[in-house]
């Protein structure tokens, strides 16, 4: 199984500084255009898709080792580099307003491409449903703020986005990708890299698949029945003796955000009755076309667990610890983490790269082919990447 999910960085504030982040773009851009002539550009999405690859990426370029900019900068500069290039493969969105920006620009880049209208029509579709997945669908407690496409001409696609939790002082960043799931509401993650463990609400979960059927049949029953269930659940969750004699099949934490009653209020029936008159037919449906958000779900995932006996998966995506540390010797971190970037190796790198690139678009691959001898000595543990 490939590594692609998710990581915890610590939140940090700051900026660039523009010597620095003319280093970094360059060697952002060699990095990319040796990848794509010597494997294409399905090679580097897949690339994209892993969060380890990812953040070693970052580290040799020169970021943070272990900020959260580590994905709003290297994001920001491999969507400029990317333009730069002109090749066949583009990153929409990004960090804050940017990430409601991604459908405009879905639009401008698939007309550079080429896209088919049908083809972007589905790009706008996978942006709005894979931010839904990690936002109402999974409830970890960390905010999105951060939501970025990277996609090609043949519309295969990678999205990587970035939530805070500002108690834990933590960022979480998620990847998910074409060719994950046929679903991307249902198992987009293709695996996870975190410090950190939860126990949210996770509806995108393979276990999910019979509470997802019951909250889609929910948001069908009239407002009032959906209404007076929640009544029912607030009495459970308060340890009240129901009239029906109803006990849970699990035990009920009450530290968990999850099983907190839900506050029954004008807005929350207001959508419910939208989503009624909507009709979804599932998962993908309700998400896009009703304005059900977090709390509106959990109401009616504790419906599904306490009342319907079908309890929704309390798991976080699963977990593989690892540090990439060890890539931000290449030639140091904007931090001064494992020391100051060394300006002059990493100048030499990029003129190194640059040659090999030159080379290779002029016919001669033997450059290229001692550059993909050293793989044999790369470490293993980032995957087959």
């Amino acid at each position: 199984m490939s590594v692609a999910g998710l990581a915890d960085l610590p939140l940090h504030w700051g900026h660039v500084p523009p010597w620095l982040a003319s280093i970094m773009k360059k060697l952002a851009k060699a990095i990319v255009k040796i990848i794509v002539i010597d494997l294409g550009n399905e090679a580097l999405l897949r690339r994209l898709s892993n969060p380890l690859w990812f953040q070693a990426f970052n580290n040799a370029i020169g970021m943070d080792w272990d900020s959260s900019g580590s994905t709003t900068v290297t994001t920001a500069i491999l969507k400029e580099v990317l333009n730069d290039l002109n090749i066949d493969v583009r990153v929409a969105g990004g960090k804050g307003l940017l990430s409601r920006k991604t459908p405009q620009e879905l639009l401008q880049y698939s007309e550079e491409l080429g896209l088919s209208s049908s083809k972007v029509e589905e790009l706008i579709k996978v942006s709005k449903l894979g931010a839904k997945a990690d936002s109402v669908l999974l409830q970890d407690s960390f905010t999105l703020y951060h939501h970025a496409l990277v996609f090609d001409r043949s519309g295969r696609w990678v999205i990587i986005q970035q939530g805070m939790n500002t108690e834990l002082r933590l960022a979480r960043r998620y990847h998910l990708a074409w060719y994950v799931s046929s679903d991307i509401t249902l198992e987009p993650h293709s695996g996870v890299a975190s410090d950190i463990r939860l126990t949210p609400l996770n509806l995108t979960h393979r276990e999910s698949v019979s509470a997802r059927s019951i909250i889609v049949d929910l948001v069908n029953e009239r407002p009032e029945k959906v209404k007076r269930n929640i009544v029912l659940v607030n009495a459970i969750l308060k340890g009240n003796k129901t009239l029906f004699g109803l006990k849970p099949l699990r035990p009920i934490n009450v530290r968990l955000p999850y099983y907190k009653p839900v506050r029954l209020t004008n807005s929350l029936l207001k959508i419910l009755r939208e989503a009624y008159e909507v009709k979804p037919r599932n998962v993908s449906e309700l998400m896009l076309h009703t304005r059900v958000g977090p709390e509106t779900l959990r109401a009616l995932s504790l419906i599904s667990e306490l009342i319907y006996r079908e309890p929704p998966p309390l798991k976080d995506p699963e977990s593989i610890p690892f540090s990439p540390f060890k890539y931000a010797f290449a030639i140091g971190g904007k931090d001064g983490i494992p020391y100051p970037v060394k300006r002059e190796i990493a100048e030499k790198v990029i003129q190194e790269l640059e040659e090999i690139i030159k080379s290779a678009e002029l016919g001669s691959k033997e450059r290229l082919l001692a550059l993909r001898a050293l793989r044999k000595l790369a470490p293993r543990d980032v995957g087959r990447y």
